[in-house]
């Protein structure tokens, strides 16, 4: 059994998955996740950091609503608006940029469109088409989308993977960014500690599958202060603590 049904009783993100369990093409049973309990604090940046495979993009679709076949409860304040970015863009190739924002939001204004196109570094290719784009610009573009309809919950899959690191180092100061200007609950899973090092308010350290939380690590410096010195120094600290989560990284 599962619920998903919002809580507006809670200003919080309350997961609890029992058990997730995929089917293989013999009809082998797969554990994903299993006995995941997590708490996602209002206006933080959460970051799920776990091994290729462990299960991160499936619990992500679980809090987005995209997979129900799972035994627990994914709790939510009432109404909740959810924004999603994916691994890839996944635009519309027929649409146009502005149009593949506005899809998710379409009582966005002119001119906030504008200015989140503005903040993000993409206002000269609203009317281009996507393939028009080049990678990192189409991440840009669906970066945009994710926080167009001002969502209350932010989910990121890997938004940066298969990128040249400055191209991505640029992405994720830029997500940091818009992120503060548009303060938003956020869960973002990934597989870089650097960048989990760099992002996270709390990161969460992921078994492999099935997957559960191995251990929270509240980081309290500002992601602003978190230079790449100072990410190296956290690591550092985080491969003595945690060695089997942090040794290949």
């Amino acid at each position: 059994m599962n619920d998903a049904r919002p809580a507006g009783a809670t200003s919080q993100f309350d997961i609890r998955i029992e058990e997730k369990t995929h089917i293989g093409a013999d009809g082998t049973r797969i554990p994903a996740i299993r006995d995941l309990v997590l708490e996602v604090q209002p206006q933080s940046m959460t970051v799920l950091m776990g091994p290729s495979g462990c299960g991160k993009t499936t619990l992500l679709r679980i809090v987005a609503g995209l997979d129900n076949r799972f035994i627990g409860e994914v709790r939510v304040p009432e109404n909740a608006r959810i924004g999603i970015m994916f691994q890839e863009p996944r635009l519309l190739p027929w649409r146009t940029v502005e149009q593949n924002i506005e899809i998710v939001a379409e009582t966005i204004s002119s001119a906030e469109l504008e200015h989140l196109a503005s903040a993000v570094g993409i206002a000269d290719m609203l009317p281009r088409y996507p393939q028009e784009l080049s990678l990192g610009l189409a991440r840009r573009v669906a970066l945009a989308r994710a926080f167009a309809p001002r969502p209350d919950l932010l989910l990121l899959d890997e938004p940066f993977v298969s990128l040249d690191e400055r191209t991505a180092d640029r992405l994720r100061r830029l997500l940091l960014d818009v992120w503060s200007a548009r303060p938003t609950t956020a869960l973002l899973v990934t597989h870089n500690p650097r960048e989990a090092i760099l992002l996270a308010d709390q990161l969460v350290l992921l078994a492999p599958r099935p997957t559960h939380v191995v251990a929270m690590v509240p980081i309290a410096i500002p992601q602003a202060k978190r230079d790449a010195p100072m990410v190296e120094e956290i690591y550092a600290d985080l491969l003595k603590r945690y060695p089997a989560n942090f040794a290949t990284g």
